[in-house]
Formats: structure tokens, sequence, C-alpha cells
């Protein structure tokens, strides 16, 4: 090859290989081992970390070459890379057209934007039953429900939140040591996996951005407290997991981990308001679902996304995951109809909920109208905690199946969402009764 050729090469090396890595991380890569095999012994990696079952992370200097080491060892299952979301808007901030509706409940939540929780009414055409709910509903004792909120953080300090945060009993705050060892300093109300020292998440998830805190204030803003306004499930606790950057490219290993964190840490309930297009297929982050689906029997809520595309066939990751305990959402308007900008998909999306002009607490005490899946996949998991704290024998898999047989049908929904209608905390609540007797 002659000096020029080869010059032309390198050019052309220097172009390719960036944009084939230009989706996922380049210093590890995940490597998920057949049944009862270990990890094969090379050079070519520099350390390696299991994180359940068969499945490790795998870390090298040159990942092409140990990439096909390990696809070609037979006692491998699979490789693939630890990919990152695209960066992309975390909402959709429009104006929202009120319209007055019917509710058969008439309970007033004494919250200053209550009158504007329209997700709260109960009417043929919009809302979830939430007030009907409470009032046909109103058990004397509920447990407490662990939601972890895997997303930019939660402002813990905001009023409307700071006494609805999980707390980890066995960490005492700001005194710099693991004293539960479990691997985390100071993770008093969750995890920060965006800041790492030494490796490892460090212990404060407060929100860099405000989509986070937007997401908990809808699942358990306080109710009745004169502050901002109220959450749709009255006894969740939010377990705050920082793993999706401001930019929303979050990294399969960091939701993975989030996911661990949260199952091993008693949340029955996880809520994605995030996704991503590109993960050559990759069942990481898929496996690990089961993981903690089939360990601690935790139901994992997502957002659809947001690009107005049939997910059946254009998949978006973790909404078009096959798993039995993963939950999907679609967003509606005020109106009874499908967002405009909503993802849908009878097979992977499996009902609807509000998520146009949702208010909602953000940092430094504040509340702001915000719009997408983003929002329609919280109320879903704020009805979800609601149910669970008031039947907490029921299982994901029981309580998934409960919500989705009890939505209000509707014909805009056929062929869209696999229940064909939308959530209804009322009906589901009756659901469960019925189911636990």
């Amino acid at each position: 090859m002659t000096a020029s050729r080869l010059m032309k090469l390198i050019i052309l090396l220097t172009l390719i290989i960036p944009q084939a890595f230009a989706s996922y991380v380049t210093e590890n890569f995940f490597v998920k081992l057949k049944k009862g095999k270990s990890l094969p012994e090379t050079d070519l990696i520099s350390k390696s970390k299991n994180l359940f079952g068969e499945l490790h992370i795998v870390y090298a200097d040159n990942q092409i070459v140990a990439r096909d080491f390990f696809k070609s060892h037979p006692d491998v299952a699979y490789v693939e890379g630890n990919h990152k979301g695209e960066r992309q808007n975390l909402v959709i901030e429009e104006p929202l057209e009120f319209i007055d509706a019917p509710q058969t409940g008439m309970l007033s939540f004494k919250d200053p934007y209550y009158s504007r929780l329209w997700a709260f009414k109960s009417s043929v055409v919009m809302g979830m039953g939430v007030d009907d709910a409470y009032v046909n509903f109103p058990r004397a004792h509920k447990d407490k429900i662990i939601v972890a909120v895997v997303d930019t953080g939660v402002d813990y300090n905001h009023p409307d939140l700071k006494n609805q945060m999980w707390v980890n009993k066995n960490e005492i705050a700001g005194n710099g040591i693991d004293d539960d060892l479990n691997g985390y300093i100071d993770d008093v109300h969750g995890i920060n996996l965006l800041i790492k020292k030494g490796g490892k998440a460090t212990g404060n998830p407060m929100d860099g951005h405000m989509h986070g805190t937007h997401v908990a204030g809808t699942i358990a803003a306080a109710q009745n407290n004169g502050v901002a306004i109220a959450g749709v499930s009255s006894h969740a606790r939010i377990m705050a997991i920082r793993a999706v950057p401001n930019s929303g490219d979050e990294t399969d290993l960091d939701v993975i981990e989030a996911f661990l964190y949260a199952g091993k840490n008693g949340a029955k309930i996880i809520n994605c308001s995030f996704g991503k297009y590109k993960n050559e297929k990759g069942m990481a982050v898929s496996d690990a679902i089961k993981h903690i689906g089939d360990k601690y029997d935790t139901l994992v809520i997502a957002a659809a996304g947001n690009e107005n595309n049939n997910i059946d066939k254009v998949s978006v990751y973790p909404a078009s995951y096959p798993n039995s305990n993963l939950l999907v959402v679609a967003a509606t308007t005020n109106r009874g109809r499908k967002a405009y900008f909503s993802n849908y998909g009878p097979k992977n999306v499996d009902l609807a909920a509000p998520g146009v002009g949702i208010y909602s607490t953000t940092p430094g005490s504040r509340v702001k109208s915000l719009s997408g899946t983003s929002m329609s996949s919280p109320n879903t998991a704020g009805v979800a905690a609601e149910i669970l704290s008031q039947y907490p024998e029921l299982k994901a898999l029981e309580l998934k199946k409960i919500m989705m047989d009890s939505v209000t049908k509707s014909a805009r929904f056929k062929g869209k969402v696999g229940a064909a209608g939308m959530l209804n905390l009322n009906k589901a609540l009756k659901a469960a009764d019925d189911f636990t007797k």
C-alpha cells in the first residue's frame, strides 16, 4: 500500500469510527454470559463488574477488538454497547385551552392550583376520575408506596415535595459515610448517577433541570396543604434518582443501575419519562426490567414518546421492550383525544393518560404547565401508587392488568393503545376492590 493510500485509509477510519461509536459510550460495553458460565479472562479488558445475573459491564481501551473477542466466545450470550440517548428537548411547552366539565365527586382539594388539574376531573371526555376516587374510596388506612423517579433529579426542598420524599432511614445525612453499606454515601433521598466519585454514584439527587421535579409533583405533591398543587397519590413517597442529563442523553448503564437501586431499596413503581431510538436492539435494559420484576415485584411505567410514531413499527426504548412488568403510556388532551405528538401502538403502548397542559411542581418553590408523554407517565404512576397504597397485596402484573382492564374505553384509542382507552383511578379502585375480595 502506498503512503498516499494509507493516509486516505487513516482519514476514512477517523471519519467512520467516531460515527460508529457516536450513539454509545466508548470505554465500556455489556457482556451477557450463558447460564452458569464465567466471564472469560483476557488482557483486552481493564476491569469488569457483574451487574446482576449473567450481565456484566466490561471496560476496555480498544472496544472494537474486545467486543469481537467476546462476540466469538462460546460462553457469551450477547455483547452490546452502552448506548446514550439522543440529545433532545425533554418537555413541550404550550398553552392549554381549559374547558369546564362536570365533576361527579365534587371534591375540592385545598391547593392553590387545584382548579387547573384537569386530570383529576371525572367526565366522559377528560380526566382520570381522581376526584371521584377520593370520595368513593375514603380508606382510613393506606400503605406508603415508594415510587422511584428516574429522571433529571428532584428538588427535594420544594415545599410541596419535602414531606413526600422517601427517606433512607439507615443513612445519616451529610456525614460522608456509607452508613448502610449499600455502596452509596449519603443517599438519604436517592442517588445521583451523573456525578460520580471513584466510579460510584453520589448521594445528592437534586434536580439539575426541572423535568424530574415536575414528574415527582404529579405523582405525589402533598394534598390539602395549601401549597402549589396536589399529587395524584396521597401516600406515594418519591425516591429520586438522577440518571437523565439536562440534554436527555442518558446511558443504558445509568438506567440499569437506577433500576437496581430502586428495586433493592423497596420501590414498587418506577417512573421512566425518557426514551431513545438507538440501542442496537440491545436487551440489557430489558433484562434489568425483568430482573427487578422477578426479584422485587416492581412495575416500570414508561412514557411512549413524543414523535407521533407507531412504536410497534419504529421502536423506542424502553417503551418498545416486551417485558410483562412494563406499562407504557400515551398522552391525551383535555378533550379526550390523543395528543398530536404522542407515540402510539396497540402492541407496545398499553393505555392513555393526561399529558397536555399538566401543572406541577418545578424547582425553587414554583409550578409550571408542561406537556408530553413525560407527563402522562407520572399521572399513571400516581394512579398505580394510590391503588397499591389501598391494596398492597396486589402483585405488579395484577396491578397492571387492573389498570388496563378498567380504562374508560374510547373509539379514538381503538387500534392506538392496547387497552383502547384512558386511565381512570375511580374505576381502577373499584376493579381492585372486586379483585381482592
